[in-house]
C-alpha cells in the first residue's frame, strides 16, 4: 500500500468537500446550483476512491462505488449506509439528461444531506495514517 496515494486522496477529497462547503453557502441560483452539483460529482468521485484506498489497506478487496460504500459502512467508516445508499441515486441522476426539476431535487439533497455526510467522511479521513 502506497502511503503517498492515500495522502494525496484524502487531500483531494477534503479540498473538493471544502470547496462544496463553500459553494453551498453561496446565495442560490442557477449557476450556483449546477456548480454545487458538479462539486458534489468530485466529492462522490473523491470519497468512494479514497474509501477503497483505505478498505484495500485493511485487507478488504473493494472495486466499485456500491460494494466500497457497503464495506465502508460494515467496516464502521460511514455511520448511515441508507443515506449513502441515497446519495448514490443522487449521483446516478446527475448523470443524465439534465431536467431542471432534477436538478433542484439534487441541489437540495445536496444542501440538507449530502454535505454532511461529505464532511463527516473528511473528519474521519484525517485519522487514516499508514505505517511504513
Amino acid at each position: 500500500m502506497d502511503r503517498n496515494r492515500l495522502e494525496e486522496r484524502k487531500k483531494d477529497f477534503q479540498a473538493a468537500v471544502a470547496r462544496l462547503d463553500e459553494a453551498c453557502r453561496l446565495p442560490s441560483d442557477p449557476i450556483v446550483r449546477d456548480s454545487v452539483i458538479q462539486r458534489f460529482e468530485f466529492c462522490w468521485e473523491l470519497a468512494w476512491k479514497t474509501l477503497n484506498i483505505w478498505l484495500n489497506y485493511l485487507g478488504v478487496d473493494v472495486q466499485n462505488p456500491r460494494d466500497t460504500f457497503r464495506e465502508a459502512y460494515n467496516a464502521g467508516l460511514i455511520a448511515d449506509g441508507n443515506l449513502w445508499s441515497d446519495m448514490q441515486k443522487m449521483r446516478n441522476l446527475t448523470s443524465h439528461t439534465y431536467n431542471e426539476q432534477l436538478a433542484e431535487e439534487v441541489y437540495s439533497f445536496i444542501r440538507e444531506t449530502g454535505l454532511g455526510l461529505f464532511t463527516a467522511l473528511a473528519e474521519k479521513s484525517r485519522t487514516w495514517t499508514i505505517d511504513d
